[in-house]
């Protein structure tokens, strides 16, 4: 018997292999009136002279590392209208800056500073193929020798706007 020809009360049949995942239909929100407002933010700084490449694989690294070790970012798992699932995305925007190597340096202080959960990417991880040597090479440098090249930060608004501050949004 297919989905489709089930009684209403029937259990839906496991997946097979290779097919996605269902869940039951979302029912969708209701649009809010007015936009929503945040009272936290989550901000990704670049160093200006990386490669697009590198931009993009920067940004990659850095909010993975938020969804773990501060769950309040991420929202509720997404469905689509047939039912198939899909993972759970951050519930804010992330903004995007750049500056030079200079900027970094100070809102990566700024960042130590006021103790907001943070995430770095420094030009050595560029040499290295896994997680278990970005690690070691994060390791071997002192804090203020970090050639940084990437700074996740989250926390409330004005500690956020102050860490990035000097730093222009990403182009």
């Amino acid at each position: 018997m297919n989905a489709e020809h089930a009684p209403a009360d029937a259990t839906p049949a496991e997946p097979t292999p290779g097919e996605p995942a269902r869940t039951e239909p979302v029912p969708a929100e209701p649009l809010p009136a007015e936009p929503v407002r945040f009272d936290t933010k989550i901000a990704v700084l670049l160093r200006e002279d990386l490669e697009p490449w590198q931009r993009l694989n920067v940004t990659a690294f850095l909010v993975s590392g938020l969804g773990p070790s501060v769950p309040e970012v991420v929202g509720e798992p997404y469905a689509d209208a047939d039912g198939v699932g899909y993972l759970p995305m951050f519930r804010q925007p992330v903004l995007v800056f750049e500056g030079t190597k200079e900027t970094l340096t100070a809102a990566h202080g700024k960042a130590l500073t006021r103790a907001l959960p943070r995430a770095l990417f420094t030009s050595d991880l560029f040499t290295t193929g896994n997680d278990r040597d970005n690690r070691a090479a994060v390791r071997a440098v002192p804090t203020a020798e970090l050639d940084l090249v990437g700074l996740a930060v989250y926390g409330p608004r004005n500690a956020v706007d102050k860490v990035v501050k000097g730093a222009r949004m990403h182009p």
